[in-house]
This record gives C-alpha cells, sequence and structure tokens, in this order.
C-alpha cells in the first residue's frame, strides 16, 4: 500500500476537500489502507453497518482487476487506460503487467497526488486528471495520446466506477463513445454493484454516498449487462466478481446466492 503507519489526518495537500467523504477514499479504507480521514471512514462505516460485505467486495473488486489485466496481457495487450483508478495500491495495473503502457486517469486530488508520487519517472505508466462522464476529454488528453496508440488494440478499464455515474449522463452512451475510439482486438473490463442480491440495502447505501463525493447508483444485473452492449464477451460472461475465471482453489463466496458485485470482459470486434 501507499500509505505510512498512520493515516494521513491533517496532511492533505492544498485543495483537498477533507471534511467531504470521498468515494476513493472510502474504498482505500475498505481495502485496509491509511490515506483516508476521519470523514471518509466514518462515511465507510455506516455504508458497512448496512452491507458489511463492502470491505470484501473491495478485495474481491482488486482481485477481478489483477485477473483480468493477467488475462488480457496474455492476449497481447500491451496498453491500457484504467479510468476511475482510485489510489495507488498493491497488484496495480503496471505491476500486473509489467513493460505496458498505462494511462491511469481520475479527478480526484488526492489520488493525483499519491499517483504522481508513487510513480515517480516511470517513462511507461502515467497519471492524468479526467472524469468518466466526459469520455471525449479523457480520449484527446495530449498526454492520453502521447502514451495510447488508438489505432492498435487497448484495454479500457471501468472498475467500481460506473455505478456512481447517474442516468442522465447516460452510461451506455459513455461506454459507446469509449467503443468507437477503440480498435478491434481491444477489450473493455467493467465491474459494476448491482442490488439483485440485497435490494433492501440499496437505499440505505445511496444515503450515505449522497453526502459524499460522488452518488451511488443502485443497478440490477440487467441493466449492467446492458451497458456491455456492443461488445463481444469473453467467457464466462457478466457474473459475480470471483466467479470470473478463478485460480484453481479461490473461493467463489456468491455461488447461488443471486447478483452482489458483477464483472465482465468484452472484445471489440469491429463488426459494428
Amino acid at each position: 500500500m501507499l500509505s505510512s503507519e498512520r493515516h494521513v489526518t491533517d496532511q492533505a495537500p492544498i485543495g483537498i476537500q477533507t471534511h467531504i467523504p470521498n468515494i476513493a477514499r472510502m474504498y482505500d479504507y475498505y481495502l485496509g489502507g491509511k490515506d483516508n480521514f476521519p470523514a471518509d471512514r466514518e462515511a465507510a462505516e455506516k455504508a458497512l453497518a448496512v452491507v458489511p460485505e463492502i470491505r470484501h467486495s473491495a478485495r474481491s473488486n482488486r482481485a477481478f482487476l489483477g485477473r483480468a489485466v493477467a488475462f488480457l496481457a496474455e492476449r497481447g495487450i500491451d496498453q491500457f487506460l484504467d479510468i476511475g483508478a482510485g489510489l495507488p495500491t498493491q497488484s496495480n495495473v503496471h505491476q500486473v503487467a509489467p513493460g505496458a503502457r498505462v494511462v491511469y486517469v481520475d479527478n480526484d486530488p488526492t489520488v493525483l497526488v499519491h499517483g504522481r508520487a508513487i510513480l515517480g519517472r516511470n517513462e511507461n505508466v502515467s497519471i492524468v486528471e479526467g472524469d468518466v462522464r466526459r469520455p471525449k476529454e479523457i480520449l484527446e488528453h495530449p498526454d492520453v495520446r502521447a502514451a495510447i496508440d488508438f489505432t492498435r488494440p487497448v484495454a479500457v478499464l471501468l472498475l467500481a466506477i460506473m455505478h456512481f455515474v447517474p442516468d442522465e449522463y447516460s452510461p451506455s452512451g459513455i461506454i459507446a463513445e469509449f467503443r468507437a475510439a477503440m480498435a478491434p482486438g481491444s477489450h473493455l473490463a467493467m465491474s459494476h454493484v448491482v442490488i439483485d442480491a440485497r435490494p433492501q440495502a440499496a437505499e440505505g447505501v445511496t444515503q450515505v454516498y449522497d453526502q459524499a463525493s460522488s452518488p451511488f447508483v443502485p443497478r440490477t444485473s440487467a441493466e449492467v449487462i446492458r451497458l456491455f452492449g456492443g461488445f463481444d464477451l469473453v467467457d464466462p460472461g457478466v457474473v459475480n466478481l470471483p466467479e470470473w475465471r478463478p485460480a484453481p482453489g479461490d473461493a467463489v463466496p456468491y455461488r447461488n446466492v443471486g447478483d452482489y458485485f458483477l464483472g465482465g470482459v468484452g472484445l471489440v470486434t469491429g463488426d459494428g
């Protein structure tokens, strides 16, 4: 983890609002990190009181990231655009796929400060400011264009970010805009919380995130699967995160429980 033995309380860079719970720092707290403030921890604990599984789900999402990136690297993908990357932790994209070109994108000042500090002068890795709700700005960002060759296959990663994008921003339109920029052979890896298994908890979690930097948008598995429209799904399709290509011996805790936190990988074929 990028952290010391104590929390970063009272050491925030100028311009960072520590009194407003921040989704990246809350996620860091779920993962056991130290890069969070009292407001983040208080909000995270409120969410955990409603859905205690959140902490396990955050770790499942990081594990899915590692398996998906390793799978894509084995398929020959050597450039990754990780949008809504969050705070640097263990098993980052550039660590799972060493030698690949990686651009991390986030709109949170904390992420940008810590990311630039830890990445240093790694010539294959960069971090830029961008918001998934404005895909054109990301795709046309000069640092993104310098690092990513969109005439070649690229992997776009949207992990645990689209459930913070309200319908008014047209999540399907956002993904379609990224897809239009991706050459045949490119892939989308996406994970998204769904409410099928715990619909009664949606209101409580939504209330917590309404006071944070981004709202939580409850969606069903059918709605999330539709977000993969235009991509050919890689086996096993869109499934609970632990079910996506687990390693031998891995636990699959959600099986037969219902959809909870889905993930999948889609391929751009060039047919449409």
